[in-house]
C-alpha cells in the first residue's frame, strides 16, 4: 500500500483504531468471568479474519499467502498469541485504564530486546527512557490502596508480560519485513492465531448465551476493523507522525472504565501512566533521530 503522506488521515485512523480497541477490551472484560480465555481469543481471531482477509487479498489475491518463511510467521503468531492471552487475562483482573497503561511498556521492551535480536547499540538516552518507563510501572503498582486484592499483583505482572510479548512480536515483524509484505504478515498472523486457539478450544468450550455469542462476534469484528484502521494509519503517513496518537488509547480507556465499570483512576495511576507514555514518546523521538542520522551517513558521498 503506497504511503499517502496524509497526516490528518493517519491521525484520524489511529484515533479511531484505538477507540475501537478500547471498546473491544471493555467487551472482553465484561465477558471474562463467563467465557474462558481461549474461547475469547478464538472469537477475537476467527471473526477478525474475514475483515483482515478482505483487506489482504484485495491486491494480489491468494498470492498474498505465498511465503518461504512459514516458520517465521509461526513464531510471530505464537508471540502475538502470548501477547493477546496476557492482555485478555489481565483485563479480567485490572481496570481497563491500568491494563492499557501497563501495555504501553512495549517500547521499553523493544529497546531492550533489539540488542540481542537486531544487534542494536542502545545508548544512555534510550536506557534513561526505559528506566523512567519502568518507574511508572512501579508508581502504578505502589499506588494501589487495596493491597493487590483480587489478583491485582498477578494482573500487573501479566500485563507487563503482555508488553514484552508485544515487543517481541514487533521485532519478529521487523525481521519478516525484510522479505515479506505487510499484507502477507498480517494474513498469516490472523490465520495462525485462529488455528492456535482452535486447537485448544474443544478442551475449554463453554456454550455462550445468545447475548454472549453476539458480544463474542462483536469482539472479533471490532478487533479486525481496528486492525485495518491501524494499517491504514501507518500507510497514510510516517510512523513518527502518527505513532504518538496511539497513546489516545489511554484516554479512551480511562473514559470507558469510568462510564462502564465505575473505575476512577487515582493520582498514582495517572502519574505512572504519564511516566510510561513520556518514556515511550522519548524512545520514539530517539529512534527517529537515530534513523535520520543513519540516512544522512548513507547519502554522504
Amino acid at each position: 500500500m503506497p504511503l499517502r503522506h496524509d497526516i490528518r488521515r493517519g491521525a484520524l485512523c489511529m484515533l479511531a483504531a484505538h477507540a475501537l480497541f478500547t471498546c473491544m477490551s471493555a467487551v472482553v472484560k465484561h465477558l471474562s468471568d463467563a467465557i474462558p480465555l481461549v474461547e475469547l481469543m478464538f472469537f477475537r481471531s476467527a471473526f477478525a479474519l474475514p475483515v483482515v482477509a478482505l483487506i489482504a487479498l484485495r491486491g494480489a489475491g491468494l498470492a498474498t499467502l505465498r511465503t518461504k518463511r512459514l516458520g517465521g510467521h509461526a513464531m510471530r503468531a505464537a508471540s502475538g498469541t502470548a501477547a493477546q492471552a496476557c492482555g485478555f487475562f489481565s483485563l479480567g483482573l485490572l481496570p481497563i485504564a491500568e491494563q492499557t497503561a501497563l501495555n504501553y511498556t512495549q517500547p521499553m521492551f523493544v529497546t531492550i530486546l533489539a540488542i540481542p535480536f537486531l544487534g542494536e547499540v542502545v545508548r544512555i538516552h534510550r536506557w534513561s527512557a526505559v528506566v523512567v518507563g519502568f518507574l511508572g510501572v512501579l508508581v502504578i503498582a505502589a499506588g494501589r490502596g487495596d493491597g493487590f486484592a483480587g489478583g491485582a499483583a498477578l494482573g500487573i505482572g501479566v500485563a507487563v508480560a503482555g508488553g514484552m510479548f508485544s515487543a517481541l512480536t514487533t521485532l519478529l515483524v521487523r525481521q519478516l519485513s525484510a522479505t515479506e509484505s505487510s499484507t502477507t504478515i498480517t494474513l498469516w498472523q490472523s490465520l495462525l492465531m485462529s488455528a492456535f486457539s482452535l486447537v485448544l478450544l474443544p478442551f475449554v468450550w463453554v456454550t455462550p448465551s445468545g447475548e454472549e455469542l453476539g458480544l463474542l462476534v462483536l469482539v472479533g469484528v471490532v478487533g479486525g476493523t481496528a486492525q485495518w484502521l491501524l494499517t491504514e494509519a501507518y500507510a497514510s503517513a510516517q510512523v513518527s507522525a502518527v505513532a504518538p496518537y496511539s497513546y489516545s488509547g489511554l484516554l479512551w480507556s480511562m473514559l470507558l472504565g469510568w462510564v462502564v465499570f465505575a473505575d476512577v483512576p487515582d493520582l498514582a495511576m495517572i502519574g505512572g501512566s504519564l511516566l510510561i507514555v513520556a518514556a515511550g514518546l522519548y524512545i520514539l523521538h530517539r529512534e527517529m533521530v537515530r534513523r535520520r542520522a543513519k540516512q544522512a551517513e548513507e547519502t554522504e558521498p
